[in-house]
């Protein structure tokens, strides 16, 4: 053997050696892989073929251990054999049990078919047709999702198709008004927990054609339905691009409510500040789509998205529209008052009543200092223990049942605050401005904008301290010199 020989032989097994090697590395991460993605992987690799038992066999082994999928076989008048797969808590067992075994055994096959023919496929849709939505599948995960997300799948032996059909029948609330976003005049209905309902209050109100939805679906474990809606010659083309661009990057096993795909799709997520607007009321996401605005509806979420969210986009109501407009005009400006108030108000006093008590007019600084002869802390530390405490006091409002909430809420308000002034705990004039950013504060019409100012209170009112003491030296020694 030549010396070239040896040398041809020694690259083909150090290139047999790494093929193996990288066969050995599939096959351990697929054994090292979880159950579930073990079962995507054999869903996306298997084929349907014409056996029914061997398609049957296939879709039990990816639900095996799903104690709510509910599977039959039936036999049809011409010993056509037959089989359906669904999930009983998302299909209407009436439509399953009753219809279509009925329409089924009416069928009119006749024997078995070796291949798919049209006429047969057209003849079982006809006779299923008490269902407005009927489509076949070849493939297998695709069928695999649509068991998933409500589905019918109906198995017929020489088929290498399913016939999927929508017998979705799952339980939705009511349409009821926002009780986030209630409105003196206005319509009084609201987004709730299904998409479609949803898309169709956005439909009535806009009969055009203009009116696009395109269909998403996000989550590797939940499947959700993701819809964009927008108005085709009103909505800037780069704006919709950049929406759907943003929405198909998500990549997340699960999506739980809107909020999840808001922090995946804004600008920055650290921002305490809200990017997007959110908002349970049609007509407000309409008013929007009118303006350009792109709107994302997401499954099981009564809450909308609407992008881009501005500033003074988050200060405006749905009733300002239905209102004269120095009326609403004058309610904007209350607002962008209590906007300024919420944030300002608490750092002020703790900076003129410390540092700088030439700004406060003589009496009322008597009054002040008269009311603050009793109590044993700086102005800074009693700002934020009230603070604190009201936020306690809110929280604690928002999260015990209603009507205990609403007399913990009362109860704070009245016997504790009245109660800490008698102590000599906290003073009389820094409770009214307490009292007063706390109502501010619930004039924020989008209740994000509002968190958002309550969360920065707390690092602006030590601000005040630290820079006005600073400041006050800085005075005092220009003074000396």
């Amino acid at each position: 053997m030549s010396h070239r020989d040896i040398a041809c032989f020694r690259i083909i097994r150090k290139l047999m050696a790494h093929i193996n090697k990288n066969q050995f590395a599939q096959k351990k991460d697929y054994f090292e892989m979880a159950p579930n993605e073990q079962r995507d992987i054999a869903a996306s690799s298997y084929t349907l073929c014409a056996d029914l038992d061997e398609n049957f066999k296939q879709f039990l082994a990816v639900f095996n251990k799903c104690g709510d999928i509910q599977c039959r076989q039936f036999e049809l008048n011409t010993a056509q054999q037959g089989a359906f797969i669904f999930i009983s808590g998302l299909g209407d067992i009436n439509a399953v049990d009753m219809d279509l075994l009925k329409y089924a055994i009416e069928s009119s096959l006749t024997g078995k078919s070796e291949g798919l023919s049209e006429d047969k496929k057209a003849a079982i849709q006809s006779k299923l047709s008490f269902t407005s939505q009927t489509s076949w599948s070849d493939d297998f995960r695709a069928s695999v999702e649509g068991i998933l997300s409500g589905k019918l799948a109906v198995l017929l032996d020489g088929f290498t198709q399913v016939l999927l059909l929508n017998v979705k029948g799952l339980e939705t609330r009511s349409i009821e008004e926002p009780a986030t976003e209630a409105v003196i005049r206005g319509p009084r209905d609201g987004f709730q927990e299904s998409i479609s309902t949803n898309i169709s209050l956005i439909r009535r109100r806009l009969k055009t054609t203009q009116l696009k939805l395109e269909m998403f679906t996000a989550g590797k474990l939940s499947g959700t339905d993701i819809a964009i809606t927008y108005l085709e010659g009103i909505a800037k083309e780069s704006l919709v691009k950049e929406v759907k661009e943003r929405v198909r990057r998500i990549q997340i096993d699960a999506i739980l409510e809107s909020g999840y795909v808001e922090e995946l799709i804004e600008d920055n997520s650290v921002s305490p500040f809200p990017q997007v607007m959110v908002t349970e009321r049609p007509d407000k996401v309409v008013g929007n789509l009118l303006e350009g605005k792109v709107a994302i509806i997401i499954d099981n979420t009564p809450f909308v998205i609407v992008v881009p969210g501005t500033f003074f986009q988050l200060l405006q109501t749905p009733e300002d529209y239905y209102q004269r407009y120095f009326v609403a005009s004058a309610i904007r400006i209350l607002r962008f008052i209590a906007v300024v108030s919420s944030l300002l108000l608490p750092s002020l006093y703790v900076a003129l009543t410390t540092y700088h008590h030439e700004m406060i007019p003589t009496m009322l600084l008597i009054s002040i200092a008269s009311s603050r002869e009793t109590v044993p802390f700086p102005a800074f530390v009693e700002a934020l223990l009230l603070e604190v405490a009201f936020e306690g006091l809110r929280e604690a409002g928002v999260r015990l049942p209603r009507p205990v909430g609403q007399a913990v809420s009362i109860v704070g308000a009245l016997v504790i605050g009245q109660a800490a002034v008698a102590a000599g705990i906290v003073s009389s004039p820094l409770l009214i401005i307490v009292s007063m950013t706390g109502i501010a504060s619930f004039l924020f019409p989008s209740f994000q904008l509002g968190l958002a100012f309550r969360l920065l209170r707390f690092p602006n009112l030590g601000s005040s301290s630290v820079f006005s003491q600073k400041l006050n030296y800085a005075k005092c020694s220009i003074k000396k010199s």
